[in-house]
């Protein structure tokens, strides 16, 4: 198990940019035109990214279908997402999360267009059911 105290020493070691910040409210991105995306951990089998939002949303017509599960979280701001299936988009405020399984389709309806919405992803590379499917 790795003591997450001696972070700093680590981030080498597991091939984390250096130039990460260790706090996820610190170095906002400079540019909010664009949505922000950036690796806080990659290992073997998992990512955690930071996204920061700024009123972005996914493009028309656009649905994520990714080959991994992926658990998003809100830090701060709003989001809108529409599972497809579901009845109604969820809006995800401050502390709400979502799971989203391998090929799951879905969509980012909008996020607060008044300051940024931080979010936390955590995604895992996809385990083989047990019958091996």
């Amino acid at each position: 198990m790795i003591d997450l105290c001696y972070f700093g020493t680590i981030r080498a070691w597991v091939g984390v940019s250096m130039d990460i910040p260790v706090n996820l409210f610190d170095a906002w991105p400079v540019d909010t035109a664009q949505e922000s995306f950036q690796d806080l951990l990659r290992v073997p089998g998992l990512r955690i990214e930071r996204i920061v939002s700024h009123g972005q949303c996914s493009p028309p017509g656009f649905w994520y279908d990714q080959d991994w599960d992926e658990w998003v979280v809100v830090l701060q701001g709003e989001a809108v997402l529409h599972i497809e299936g579901e009845a109604a988009p969820r809006t995800l405020a401050p502390g709400d999360h979502c799971w989203l399984p391998r090929a799951c389709r879905h969509r980012v309806e909008r996020t607060a267009p008044s300051g940024p919405t931080v979010w936390l992803a955590v995604h895992r590379a996809a385990v083989p059911d047990a019958d091996g499917a």
